[in-house]
């Protein structure tokens, strides 16, 4: 037996807030992944932190199993208190990799009721782009994707605990009015990048009553001055991303950054990364002519 699963973390959030008296947040996931390979080859469990072990118990009592037969290992390409879904990257890969294991793949919908068991989750494994209510777990929609969006990630300092935030601080979001709203929404369908960096900068800008990110709006205008198409938060983290015009060379967004990481000494630069369409992944082996060779499949 030998499953190897991966699910993308992110840049934050696109946005998040409150509608109609229930949270929101729109996924924003990134070409950075927890990947979890359960195999017979393996022994023990390596790499899981509180939440990842909380995800394995969880998933193995809702299969109906007292334990893993199997040695279990996560690894992951994402920080840990950034708002990056580290953690909601980690459950869904532990729960998904498990169940698919045992021959009984979860859907992502039930991946997700079992994440919110455990915290507040981030959507990532869902396919695409979706807007969900992360305390309770309830999908709300889903957006078509035009395609990759470069984005560079900048890191302002510090941790933030989600599970805390939400607890203490969350409240406080801003609730968007039914225009707010209305513009939003027609923002994040559009698909295209001028629509989905707008819908983002504006959560950002607002959510700066809740978790303010030092020189924001500086930030913004510079890097507009520079071709950027606007910006996003974590918003409940520390991260920033900047969004790029897809047809940027890999060589001129890397300049740019640079430039915008010597206005700012406050500012980390965490490396380039790209907006895509989340979902999980498995790595599935075939047999070609040349010899047997690997591909990532999407999960069910």
């Amino acid at each position: 037996m030998d499953v190897m699963v991966r699910v993308p973390g992110s840049c934050g959030e696109l946005v998040q807030g409150y509608w109609q008296g229930e949270p929101f947040l729109v996924t924003c996931p990134i070409n950075r992944y927890t990947t979890v390979h359960v195999s017979s080859g393996l022994a023990g469990c390596c790499g899981l932190g509180r939440k990842a072990s909380l995800a394995l118990k969880a998933v193995c009592r809702h299969l109906g199993k007292e334990r893993l037969p199997w040695g279990i290992r996560l690894t992951s390409e994402l920080p840990r208190g950034k708002g990056m879904a580290s953690s909601s990257a980690d459950i869904a890969a532990v729960i998904a990799a498990v169940s698919l294991a045992w021959g009984k793949p979860l859907p992502v919908e039930e991946i997700l009721q079992l994440a919110v068991r455990i915290e507040p989750t981030d959507g990532t494994f869902f396919r695409g782009l979706v807007c969900l209510d992360q305390l309770h777990g309830r999908l709300k929609q889903s957006y078509h994707l035009a395609g990759r969006l470069p984005l560079t990630v900048f890191d302002t300092g510090g941790t933030v605990d989600t599970v805390a935030f939400h607890r203490e601080a969350a409240q406080e979001a801003p609730a968007y009015s039914k225009q707010q709203m209305q513009g939003i929404q027609q923002l994040l369908r559009s698909g295209t990048a001028q629509g989905l960096a707008a819908a983002a900068t504006r959560s950002a800008l607002l959510h700066q009553a809740v978790l303010p990110k030092p020189c924001l709006p500086e930030l913004l205008a510079d890097a507009q001055s520079l071709g950027a198409l606007g910006l996003n938060v974590a918003h409940s983290g520390t991260v920033i991303g900047i969004f790029w015009p897809p047809a940027f060379p890999a060589s001129q967004i890397v300049e740019r950054a640079g430039i915008l990481q010597e206005r700012y000494d406050g500012l980390t630069l965490w490396g380039q990364a790209y907006l895509q369409g989340g979902g999980i992944g498995f790595l599935r082996k075939e047999e070609g002519e040349h010899g047997t060779f690997c591909s990532w499949r999407q999960y069910l």
